[in-house]
């Protein structure tokens, strides 16, 4: 076929494509015919566009309907099973086969369901044996190969795959003497070797393609040559590097890739370090494919929660009863699968290159490349020590760019689509363990940008404890940072409603997570101070502060630093000191609570055994500067009632105590309001006294 006169015809056929009815016979013949491997790349990636629009077009027609077997898959079939056969089937002409061959791998890719459902059908497999054994050269074998691992990846399809096939790949894979022809071969046995080992963890009978480790890692290191050695042909690198992402999952290969440092080297040097990369099909498929290498050799074995494992538990011991997969079922997690090898494995992938192969992908327009990026950037700052390298080479913003996909089509209002939390987690890691600065520069726009997915991750309903943990923790950073950065978060809408709710969670770390944000809120948001008491409104602020007290006697010293140190901004206003002063009025124990902060010894009525020992200097600090904004007579509080509601607290001997040391030895900055505070009793005293 002329390339020029194909290029035509394919750009008219792609402009009626999305109305498949229009299509005329000799337009279908020539479509089938487009996707030789002797045509050009570009045309046969036209061509893979307007076979996409037709079926997209068909399967518009049926837009309620799914599945392999309704109406929209049938009517493909009739279209495509007549054309494919006639081709496959024809005994006299090579290149006829290899046109109908070539169409079929192509269909597969593009809509598997229908092709599927023509590979089911009586006789086909039949036609490729005869063709292998009618036309014994290398295009055909190449042809049959590829179609057999396209059909390997569906269930359905590798049940029919006969054992005679699977000799001949076998033997192929090891002895071909055409490249492309081995690589195809062992990746057909590398798919039917996983499908094997999936269709044998959901209780199935395994086909008969399953394969020994052994042969696993004989495959890998044949491909690992491939990759090492032959460098030279793009089809032959996608079909290599297709077949080690499949053969990455297993531990033994994860680990042999990963020891060879040449090999990894030469691996991501396939990825071009400028980030005018290539965009055709073929770069991206090849990009993609060393995605998931990479994200195989780092992924850590999943944390499950306690109800997960359990019902994880549950599972594989009903398989071992069926007698499924029991020794799976039974055996010991795999040592190469434990957090330090993993550990050790990411940290040889970044040393052979791996971030300048992410910083590149980035780049690309391609949601599965997306995808991947965020969870292997997810995988690698797992381990602290790689953080510095992840930023140094632009890691916060590949992520920023990552995230931004899955939002540049939504409002703000939108929920972030719950395939991208991991790629907000991994940059929400950065945030904690690092300055804003480092991560997002000095500009704050990128500070300002990155509050809204940080919080989503907080606030998605699919985002679980430890994706919130790290959100109020990145959020906490900024908050710390500028007032605007603190402003953006407290006006993000249901935010801080859900952060008043963990406070109050069970789970340490995030309750004092939550407790640590609204602290850094209140010293940087006017908004956030005056929902605390910087407003007049008392009877608002008293629920909130109830809070703060309840969390500045928990047991968790972190958690009483934070809240106790929101009471103390927050004391600095009068509604707020009034609200306190109503707390106390209401169960006598808010000044006790404070008091508890300066000296560990006194007693709560409700908890008469608990006594602390030693206190902590901040607490000290805190608890001295909230009295000294409540008993400043600035704030009008009644004082009758207050100079009752001191002494019943035991107010006075607190502070005698702090001043003559028996509590420690304190900076001017506890001691010069300890003062204050002793001379405001001392007048309230007085007035009690009268």
């Amino acid at each position: 076929m002329n390339a020029r006169h194909g290029d035509v015809s394919l750009d008219n056929l792609l402009g009626k494509a999305r109305d498949p009815a229009t299509f005329l016979p000799d337009e279908l013949s020539y479509l089938i015919s487009a996707f030789v491997p002797s045509h050009p790349e570009i045309s046969r990636s036209k061509a893979y566009l307007v076979l996409s629009a037709f079926c997209q077009g068909i399967r518009s027609q049926n837009p309620q309907e799914s599945g392999s077997n309704n109406s929209a898959t049938e009517s493909l079939a009739k279209v495509f099973q007549p054309l494919i056969i006639s081709h496959i089937s024809n005994h006299q002409q090579q290149d006829t086969i290899v046109v109908g061959l070539s169409f079929f791998s192509a269909l597969f890719q593009v809509d598997w369901q229908s092709a599927s459902h023509i590979f089911g059908q009586d006789g086909v497999v039949e036609y490729l044996s005869d063709a292998l054994d009618l036309f014994p050269s290398a295009s055909v074998a190449l042809e049959v190969t590829r179609l057999i691992g396209q059909a390997s990846g569906h269930k359905s399809c590798r049940a029919l795959i006969p054992e005679e096939i699977i000799t001949w790949l076998g033997t192929k894979s090891r002895h071909a003497m055409d490249k492309d022809l081995r690589a195809a071969a062992a990746i057909a046995l590398v798919k039917l070797s996983r499908g094997a080992a999936t269709d044998a963890s959901e209780g199935t009978d395994p086909p008969q393609a399953a394969s020994s480790a052994s042969n696993d890692m004989e495959l890998a290191s044949m491909l690992k040559r491939m990759v090492i050695s032959d460098t030279d042909s793009v089809s032959l690198l996608n079909d290599v590097v297709e077949g080690l992402a499949y053969l990455s999952v297993d531990a033994d290969v994860k680990q042999a890739l990963a020891n060879d440092p040449k090999f990894l080297q030469q691996l991501f040097a396939l990825v071009p370090r400028r980030k005018a990369l290539a965009t055709s099909a073929t770069n991206s498929s090849l990009l993609f494919g060393i995605l998931i290498i990479i994200s195989n050799l780092c992924a850590y074995r999943p944390r499950l929660s306690q109800e997960d494992a359990q019902i994880s538990k549950l599972k594989s011991m009903a398989k071992a009863s069926n007698g499924s997969n029991k020794t799976a079922a039974e055996g010991p997690p795999n040592i190469l699968e434990d957090d330090a090898t993993v550990k050790s494995r990411c940290r040889q992938v970044l040393a052979s290159g791996a971030l300048d192969v992410l910083s590149v992908a980035s780049g690309i327009e391609s949601q599965g490349i997306k995808l991947a990026l965020g969870k292997i950037y997810l995988s690698i700052v797992e381990d602290k020590d790689n953080r510095g390298k992840v930023l140094q080479s632009g890691g916060a913003r590949s992520l920023s760019r990552v995230i931004q996909s899955s939002s540049s089509s939504t409002s703000s209002s939108t929920p972030i689509d719950a395939s991208f939390l991991i790629a907000i987690q991994a940059l929400a890691k950065l945030t904690i363990t690092s300055s804003p600065l480092q991560v997002f520069g000095p500009a704050d726009g990128a500070m300002l940008d990155a509050i809204r997915p940080l919080s989503q991750l907080l606030l998605h309903s699919s985002s679980n404890l430890l994706q919130q943990f790290e959100a109020l923790m990145a959020l906490t950073n900024l908050a710390s940072h500028t007032t605007g950065c603190a402003d953006r978060i407290a006006s993000t809408s249901d935010l801080l409603n859900k952060v008043e709710l963990l406070m109050l969670e069970d789970h340490t770390l995030i309750r004092r997570a939550a407790t640590e944000l609204i602290c850094n809120l209140l010293g940087g948001s006017e908004k956030v101070f005056s929902r605390y008491g910087g407003s007049p409104d008392v009877h608002a602020a008293k629920s909130k502060l109830q809070v703060l007290l309840a969390m500045s006697d928990v047991d968790d010293l972190p958690t009483r630093l934070a809240a106790s140190g929101a009471l103390a901004m927050v004391t600095g206003s009068s509604t707020a000191c009034r609200a306190v002063f109503e707390l106390q009025l209401d169960r006598h124990r808010a000044f006790l609570v404070i008091a508890r902060l300066i000296d560990p010894s006194v007693i709560l009525e409700d908890d008469p055994d608990d006594d602390e020992g030693a206190g902590d200097p901040g607490l000290v600090h805190r608890g001295v500067v909230c009295f000294c904004n409540i008993l400043n007579p600035q704030n009008a509080l009644p004082r009758a009632l207050l100079a009752e509601e001191v002494m019943k607290a035991g107010l006075v001997n607190v502070i005698a105590r702090l001043l003559k040391g028996e509590l420690g030895s304190f900076e001017t900055a506890v001691t010069t309001p300890a003062a204050e505070i002793l001379k405001h009793l001392i007048e309230l005293g007085k007035l009690a006294n009268s």
